[in-house]
């Protein structure tokens, strides 16, 4: 059954009133009041017993104390990325200068990567503000794809292109959509995916945070047929700044004489850079996901 017109628009209501409300507040004024209510709402126990114990299942050495900090710095990260997504039209270069750390700089990386000719494959994880790894890169003039879900909501699916900006963004239940990527990388373009590490089927079994995740090799599948190189990368909030963390190029082994094994190495090697970083900045991570990434692939869903 359909959604109702007055729903979507009820809906979209909310986000435009919000929205006018986050645009309105000073961006320091913003930021201070997401992380204030991301400590209140972690007092109130937002999802705070699944939270702490997913924590403390992958850092059983720290003490409660540690283990709250990361789950409250965590929750005030989403909010901070609500906000920001919420102001995502507004932040232009000018602000990419004044926020994003050396942001032209690893622009200038990745270019010298998609001018060899074969594209590149961005490839990062639910960490820091993921999106913004993605607007400074096409604010600086670096041409970007990526794949997304639509929105349930035909308006909010529509909001949501304009907060995307300069990114191209494909339909990921369109069939011709995996064409257009192919295409594009290889025109020489980039395209930022986000690993899905929860996928339903049987895919790829990768170790990440000292358990094992069931992952798409979606994105390494795309850089082996291109010749694409892989850039592992995470983002960080440090001191006020947004820091784009270029982790590693890895690239494909042109003899690789099984596609799908190539991409189902690459796509462990860089789940293991990912799941080191994470560790190295637990605070930026997503521990508030609804569906844990280690928890074991049910049969139903494998169907």
């Amino acid at each position: 059954m359909g959604r109702s017109r007055i729903r979507n628009n009820l809906e979209y209501a909310a986000i435009v009133a919000v929205c006018a409300v986050a645009g309105a507040v000073p961006y320091r004024a913003a930021m201070a009041v997401a992380r204030g209510l991301g400590w209140l709402l972690y007092a109130f126990g937002l999802k705070r017993r699944r939270t702490c114990e997913r924590i403390r299942s992958v850092f059983p050495e720290k003490s409660k104390r540690e283990v709250r900090k990361i789950a409250v710095r965590s929750l005030q990260n989403i909010l901070m990325t609500g906000v920001e997504m919420m102001r995502a039209s507004r932040l232009d270069r000018r602000w990419m200068d004044k926020h994003v750390l050396d942001g032209e700089l690893y622009r200038d990386r990745l270019k010298e990567l998609v001018d060899e000719g074969h594209g590149v494959v961005i490839m990062v994880p639910h960490s820091g503000n993921w999106y913004m790894a993605a607007w400074c890169m096409a604010r600086y003039g670096l041409p970007l794809m990526s794949i997304a879900a639509r929105q349930r909501n035909p308006k909010i699916d529509a909001w949501m292109a304009r907060q995307y900006g300069d990114i191209e963004v494909f339909d990921r239940d369109m069939r011709d959509s995996l064409v257009k990527i192919k295409a594009g990388l290889s025109a020489g373009r980039a395209f930022a995916i986000l690993p899905d590490l929860r996928v339903r089927r049987r895919d790829v079994e990768a170790d990440f945070l000292g358990g094992k995740a069931n992952v798409s090799r979606a994105g390494a599948l795309f850089a082996v047929k291109c010749g694409s190189p892989i850039v592992v990368a995470a983002m960080s909030r440090r001191d006020g700044w947004h820091v784009f963390n270029h982790i590693a190029t890895l690239r494909p082994d042109p003899s690789a004489a099984d596609p799908k094994a190539e991409a189902a190495r690459l796509t462990k090697e860089a789940m293991k850079l990912l799941s080191e970083e994470i560790v190295r900045r637990p605070g930026d991570w997503f521990w508030y996901n609804t569906r844990w990434i280690l928890e074991p692939v049910k049969e139903e869903d494998q169907r």
